[in-house]
């Protein structure tokens, strides 16, 4: 059998990327690498603890799914009197912050994040920013006006933001190349989850029971993540702590024997001393062209992620289907909605680098317009008084099929091109903004949905993410690049203008 190539290139900041380093910059590179090959064939592989260690971490992820799908089955209830600890139903006002504080919240997450993981650590900063979760809960829990849930899904926001900035980060610098990938599809998977918990138990559960379930989880992971889960190695290289990154890297790598992992902290070393002496700031990322079209088209795609109406879609899926008054319970329309996520998140893993970002991402586009432009014609045909019995299956259809649709493309897709976008020392500011923005955008859609659909309809909202949905297929079509099995350096020559022709008619 022949040996395969390793390469432990590690990003300065968010993790890993196994086309961040093609071809080895130094003798001494090379070197590693040769050995690295011989000493991979000499000992037996085991991952098995990577695996532990990245399901773990992302507990906090599964976290993150719970908090984004709890007020789809908890909405409903706190506007009647039907199991609300509140003394009177929420206004309308109060339903619309009570959604959108969440994603106001992890606007600001990601900047805390940033600040935190190179200070502590990426695993301290896990757990810490865990904790929000656990306090906005227990408020859940002794809830006795509005206010208690305005503050606990603002800091539940603040917990997601730090933990979809820290978790990729974490899980890339633990893994090794060849299960990087699989490790990297965990963070949506266990999200998906989160949000089929929700789906499922809050709806037959009471308010107070069901935020005690939900607080099971973060409990666990903060208790497992502490005990047995160790430090970044990347991160303890960096601060200076080389003993303590050669005990992680061999509890990662299943092994006693340090000789094992000593090419591979070697390598890190080299990459750690490299990040640090060529780090910049957010103001350089507008003083390259390349540099400047990645955040552009990086910020593009994540803002047509939002106006596709994910999160109206996910924090209010219950009170539509309710609206639109489908033959099936509600609740048990989100439990599929659910479960439909979960399948076609996994799907969306093999056939990212099969068919192509570009393609997917049109593919899901086109189909989400197709979605919401149906779902806002139901609407407008009930909204006339027209008698919509005989369509009762369109609306759970309708979001199902974009469900699937978004999985499979501006679902994860935005999130694996701002990675290969930006080079090592600008990813972490540009991560960071890029994130941020995101989040505001995803914040100002929930907090106003409900004023907009007073205005225009649900038909009219849902026509407005449909268009949405166009306009990002043309952006797609027009302005973004292939970048599915290039390497970073391949994707920043397109980005500038400097790919050569010939190379890519060969590689065709």
């Amino acid at each position: 059998m022949e040996a395969t190539k390793q390469n432990y290139k590690y990003d300065s900041v968010a993790g890993s990327d196994p086309e961040a380093v093609d071809k080895p910059h130094d003798g001494r590179q090379r070197d590693v690498q040769v050995t690295v090959m011989a000493e991979s064939a000499k000992r037996p592989v085991n991952r098995t603890f990577q695996y532990i260690a990245a399901c773990t971490a992302n507990l906090a992820a599964f976290t993150c799914g719970i908090t984004l799908g709890w007020t789809s089955p908890v909405l409903p209830k706190l506007q009647t009197m039907i199991d609300n600890p509140l003394s009177e139903p929420i206004s309308e006002s109060d339903a619309a912050w009570i959604g959108s504080l969440l994603p106001l919240g992890a606007a600001l997450g990601p900047f805390l994040a940033g600040a935190l993981s190179d200070k502590i650590g990426r695993k301290r900063t896990l757990l810490y920013g865990n904790l929000p979760f656990i306090v906005g809960l227990l408020l859940n829990i002794m809830a006795s006006a509005s206010n208690y849930l305005l503050l606990s899904r603002f800091l539940c926001g603040i917990a997601v933001g730090v933990t979809f900035t820290v978790l990729p980060m974490y899980v890339g610098e633990i893994a090794e190349n060849e299960i990087r990938g699989a490790l990297g599809t965990l963070l949506q998977l266990f999200t998906t989850v989160g949000l089929l918990y929700s789906f499922a138990i809050g709806p037959y559960m009471s308010f107070t029971a069901f935020n005690t379930a939900c607080l099971v989880i973060p409990i666990t992971f903060l208790v497992t993540f502490f005990l047995f889960i160790p430090e970044s190695p990347y991160f303890l290289l960096q601060v200076k702590r080389d003993d303590e990154a050669e005990a992680a890297l061999m509890k990662l790598r299943s092994t006693d024997e340090a000789n094992d992992v000593r090419s591979e902290l070697d390598e890190m070393k080299a990459s750690v001393e490299e990040a640090l002496a060529n780090k910049s700031s957010f103001g350089d990322i507008f003083k390259s062209r390349g540099l400047t079209k990645a955040y552009i088209l990086s910020n593009g795609l994540l803002v047509f992620q939002q106006v596709s109406g994910i999160n109206i879609v996910l924090f209010f899926a219950q009170s539509i289907f309710q609206d639109a008054g489908v033959a099936l319970a509600p609740e048990l329309c989100t439990i599929i909605v659910g479960i439909v996520q979960i399948i076609f998140s996994g799907v969306s893993s093999i056939l990212i680098d099969r068919s192509g970002k570009r393609l997917l991402l049109m593919v899901s586009s086109a189909g989400m317009a197709a979605s919401q432009m149906l779902l806002a014609y139901f609407f407008h045909l009930k909204d006339k008084g027209d008698d919509v019995s005989w369509l009762s299956w369109l609306p759970i259809c309708c979001v199902l099929a974009y469900i699937i649709t978004y999985c499979l493309g501006f679902g994860p897709i935005p999130w694996a091109v701002m990675g290969e976008m930006f080079p090592a020392n600008v990813k972490s500011v540009a991560s960071t903004a890029t994130a941020a923005t995101c989040w505001f955008i995803g914040f100002l859609l929930t907090k106003y949905f409900g004023m907009v659909t007073e205005m225009i309809g649900k038909s009219g909202s849902f026509g407005v993410f449909g268009v949405c949905c166009v306009v990002g297929f043309a952006f797609v079509f027009k302005f973004l690049p292939e970048t599915s099995g290039k390497s970073l350096q391949e994707i920043q020559n397109m980005l500038n203008g400097t790919a050569d022709p010939k190379e890519d008619v060969e590689k065709k």
